[in-house]
This record gives structure tokens, C-alpha cells and sequence, in this order.
């Protein structure tokens, strides 16, 4: 009687364990995210997938996939479909160029959860979410503006759209608050990744005798040229230290798993709701690197003692009296610019040399 019970209870544990494991894994969220770029490309994409990993690190009951080098526009959007076919209910955008799409493929499936990065349309099932990356290039313009010899600094961006504009703003309000005689000098690439065009851009600032080199595109390209130059270079979008020591200043950084992490503990806890993300220094979103080798102990101290500033709220970047790169005064003394302007800033501060093309 005592070997047929434990026969019985062995089988009954074999059948039902079996299943309970099996329902444990399909309760799993299923998450996958678009990168615009190589998952490894030493900038924005790889900032987004280490973002990713920290998630799936910290979350036993996530499952994650990803797509790189995702063409923008209509094409993404077979992409999302197929997740959502394969049982993915999260899905992750991370480039401004995947937005109609996903916000196309939301309206078929609103039981998935759709997070858009850098865009501004929304539904009910979908939200947006960025950083306050202003700020960090703040910190590293200071840092810039201290370290110039030459007071011509080359800016590397990939597209005259706001999130890029005010990156180039903040840059520069750091430098010339430092130093008033500090330029900086825009060359537009119009691609998130061109290590060819990159580079190319770098190579005019340095014979134009730039000895600072800052970039907003998705590789490090620029720095490369900076190094083999022998000037320096600020890093964008992953920490650029390990591999440039010697060259970098510091660099600008993404803290992705942050915000990550938050929406997936949201999604598992039924809390998640559509919303517009935007963190900053405080929330550990955004952030600055190492600093180089070569980097003084008196400026690494300014900029810090400038970054506590700013996530006790004791300073703001975009406070008047702001000048506009034409003589025309944009904020006023005593004004902060509110965020909606932020978000649609289409003019360079002075100091700034270049123009904003038309769209």
C-alpha cells in the first residue's frame, strides 16, 4: 500500500510539476526590441541593448529578443507584426524614425504594450519615453570649454531635428560659461550611423585647427579621427573610456536599464499605464562617463560640483538671458525655457556656428 501511494504521488508530481514549469515559462513577458543600429555599434544601439541586458538580468520573468539595423519607416513595422505573432505582448522602438509605425501596429493590437523612444505619439497602449540628455552635455561642454586651447570645438550631428538641436545648445552654453570665446562649429552628417561620414567631419574640424571634437551620431567615428589627431573628443551614448583613454574628455551617457526595468516591474505588476518619459541626472537615466586620462582634478571637480547643482535643482541650463546664434534674445532674464519648448527648440544659442536647414 506504501509503494503504490509513493508510485502514485511520483506520478502526480511528474504530470503536474511538468505542467507547472511549463505554465511558468509561458507566463513569462515576452519583450523584444528595434535597434536602428548594429546592437554592438559602440553608441546609441549598444547603450539600448546593455539597457536590455541589465533588464533581463534584474527580471527573472522577462524573456527578450531583438532585431538590429532596422530600416525606419514602413519597413519596421512587418517586424513588430512578427514579434507579436511569435507571443511578444512588449515591444520596444528605440529610434524617432519607428514611431508611425508602431503607432500603426498599436491600433491592431491593443493588448501590447508598445514604448516608443525620442517621439511624441501616443496611445493608449503606447508611450513614450527619453532622457534629459541636455544635461549631461551641459556637464561635458563645461568640461570642453575648460580643456580648449584653440576655442574652435567641431560638433558632429546627425539630424537638425530638437532632441539633436538641444544637445548642440546645452553643449555650447556649458563651454562658453567657462569660456566666452568658445565656437562651436556644426557640420550635419543627415544619418544616425555613418562611421564614413562621421569620421569625414571630424577630419574638416581638425584641419580647421578644432582641438575638441563632439558628436551626436551612433558611432565613434569622430573619435577615432580626434585620436588619430591627437586632440580630444567627448563621447556619445556609451561610455567611451575603455577604448579611448588618452583621447576622450569624458563622455555623455545612457542608463537605459533604469527605465527599463521600471516599465517591465510596471507591465508584471498591472500597474503600467501610457505615459511621456522624460528622467534626467536624478533618475540615473542619463549620465557622464569616466573622464580621461588627461582630464585635470580641477575641471572633473567643476563639473561634478555643477552636476550636484543640477539634480538638486539649484541650476538651470536654460535660463536667461539666452541669445540666440543671430543677436536675438530668446529667454529673458530671470526665465526658464518650460519643457515644451525644449521639445520643439529649433534654434541655435549663440556661439554656435551653423545653420538649422530647412525641414
Amino acid at each position: 500500500m506504501k509503494n503504490l501511494l509513493i508510485l502514485v504521488l511520483a506520478v502526480f508530481i511528474a504530470v503536474f510539476g511538468f505542467n507547472y514549469e511549463s505554465n511558468a515559462k509561458e507566463s513569462k513577458i515576452k519583450a523584444a526590441w528595434l535597434y536602428v543600429g548594429p546592437h554592438n555599434d559602440g553608441g546609441w544601439s549598444q547603450a539600448h541593448n546593455e539597457g536590455r541586458i541589465y533588464a533581463q538580468k534584474h527580471l527573472p520573468y522577462i524573456e527578450t529578443a531583438y532585431s538590429e539595423s532596422v530600416p525606419e519607416g514602413a519597413p519596421c513595422e512587418k517586424i513588430i507584426r512578427d514579434y507579436i505573432h511569435k507571443g511578444y505582448t512588449v515591444i520596444f522602438g528605440t529610434s524617432f524614425g519607428f514611431m508611425d509605425s508602431m503607432y500603426n501596429v498599436a491600433k491592431d493590437y491593443p493588448k501590447v504594450k508598445f514604448e516608443h523612444c525620442s517621439g511624441y505619439k501616443t496611445r493608449k497602449n503606447m508611450g513614450t519615453y527619453f532622457g534629459r540628455m541636455y544635461q549631461s552635455d551641459y556637464l561635458s561642454g563645461l568640461a570642453a570649454g575648460m580643456m580648449t586651447k584653440t576655442n574652435y570645438i567641431g560638433f558632429v550631428a546627425p539630424f537638425p531635428i530638437p532632441e539633436v538641436i538641444r544637445e548642440i545648445d546645452s553643449f555650447t552654453i556649458g563651454a562658453r560659461e567657462v569660456n566666452p570665446k568658445v565656437k562651436v562649429h556644426v557640420i550635419w552628417t543627415n544619418s544616425w550611423f555613418n562611421p564614413v561620414k562621421e569620421r569625414s567631419a571630424a577630419e574638416t574640424f581638425i584641419a580647421n585647427k578644432a582641438d575638441i571634437i563632439a558628436s551626436g551620431c551612433d558611432s565613434p567615428a569622430s573619435i577615432e579621427g580626434a585620436k588619430k589627431a591627437h586632440i580630444f573628443a567627448v563621447g556619445y551614448d556609451s561610455d567611451n573610456y575603455a577604448k579611448f583613454p588618452n583621447t576622450l574628455i569624458t563622455s555623455r551617457v545612457w542608463h537605459w536599464g533604469v527605465f527599463y526595468t521600471k516599465v517591465l516591474k510596471e507591465i508584471h505588476n498591472g500597474t503600467w499605464k501610457s505615459s511621456q518619459y522624460w528622467g534626467g541626472l536624478k533618475d540615473g537615466i542619463v549620465g557622464l562617463g569616466k573622464f580621461g586620462n588627461r582630464i585635470p582634478k580641477k575641471v572633473k571637480e567643476y563639473v561634478l560640483n555643477k552636476e550636484k547643482e543640477i539634480i538638486n535643482g539649484k541650476f538651470k541650463i536654460f535660463a536667461g538671458p539666452i541669445y540666440d546664434n543671430k543677436g536675438k534674445l530668446r529667454i529673458r532674464k530671470g526665465q526658464i525655457m518650460p519643457d515644451k519648448d525644449k521639445l520643439s527648440l529649433q534654434w541655435f544659442v549663440k556661439g554656435v556656428v551653423g545653420n538649422i536647414p530647412n525641414k
